[in-house]
């Protein structure tokens, strides 16, 4: 699966915050996503990102 900086994805299980879509930040081995709600910056392994996409491009 290809991740770009700016693309937009839904994860499986929502943030604290109630949100459940991110914006891709940062790419390589960690990518960093921030909550398109509260703004919160996460950084997350590729392989656990990956397996948590719900949904690419929303």
């Amino acid at each position: 699966m290809e991740i770009n900086i700016g693309d937009i994805i839904e994860m499986k299980k929502k943030h604290p915050c109630g949100s459940t879509t991110f914006t891709v930040k940062r790419t390589g081995m960690d990518i960093g996503i921030k909550c398109n709600l509260c703004g919160h910056y996460i950084l997350v392994p590729r392989n656990k990102l990956i397996k948590n996409i719900k949904k690419q491009g929303v």
